[in-house]
């Protein structure tokens, strides 16, 4: 199989990865806290990622990986909690392609600037995917998209930047690491939901509050690891809106189609 067809293939395959973990931790959030959901994903992910780095016996990218793979972390840790809180507030249907929109315009952007324009039939598919990103995030067909408050709108364009922020930086880690930079952006993750945790004065998660956000952490590493994959393989645009394709809102969110 070519090169670029391998990357297509991986990227394809985190969509559908990351869409399960997704509507995981959409579930999840209904049974406590979307701070809660963010520290316990981040933390089954690092066991994951980190089991897998042993098995594969993976060294520590050099120091430039660990900047680029932290920035990742950092950046998607915040997409994720500002996503779950617009969610929360009810209009899920008009916050979710927003947010999908620019999590993959972001990537392909700055794709084309370090790389040039994709050829032709790339940018056609571009054209195809990135409407189709709202149309596929939106409401039903017949359905309103219920109107949303400017704070919801604000965490939707939030979420949308540290998600393509997490695709940008994390594709910028040199290539043949694929977990040991993504354990590195999975703590920062971790991190990042602890200190949200704490500073609303919020008690630490038992381990076994939530099993399904366990679950959304292991779907979640997975879709992490094909991407990354895809991202040595193909561009970094190309990787990541392909990616993006599993954007939807999941169906428990209250205003979700």
């Amino acid at each position: 199989m070519p090169a670029s067809a391998l990357g297509v293939f991986f990227a394809l395959t985190s969509a559908i990865v990351w869409g399960s973990g997704d509507f995981s931790g959409g579930v999840a959030t209904r049974r406590s806290s979307q701070y809660y959901v963010l520290a316990l994903s981040a933390l089954s992910g690092i066991v994951l990622l980190a089991a897998l780095a042993l098995w594969q016996r993976e060294a520590w990218p050099p120091p430039t990986g660990w900047v680029w793979a932290a920035l990742g972390g950092v950046s998607g840790a915040l997409g994720i909690a500002c996503l779950y809180r617009a969610l929360s507030m009810g209009h899920a249907a008009s916050v979710a392609p927003m947010t999908a929109v620019i999590s993959a315009a972001l990537p392909a952007v700055v794709g084309a600037l370090l790389a040039g324009l994709p050829g032709p039939s790339q940018l056609v598919g571009f054209v195809v995917a990135v409407p189709g990103l709202w149309l596929v995030s939106g409401a039903a067909a017949g359905q309103a998209a219920p109107r949303a408050s400017r704070p919801e709108l604000l965490l939707a364009v939030l979420a949308g930047l540290g998600f393509g922020g997490f695709f940008v930086f994390i594709g910028q880690v040199q290539r043949g690491y694929v977990y040991t930079p993504l354990v590195i952006a999975r703590s920062l993750t971790l991190a990042t939901g602890l200190l949200l945790i704490l500073g609303r004065r919020l008690p630490l998660p038992a381990l076994g509050s939530n099993p399904v956000a366990l679950l959304a952490g292991l779907l979640d590493a997975g879709g992490n690891i094909f991407y990354v994959l895809a991202r040595q393989y193909t561009r970094l645009d190309v990787a990541a809106v392909l990616s993006s394709l599993y954007r939807r809102p999941p169906c428990c969110w209250p205003g979700c189609c």
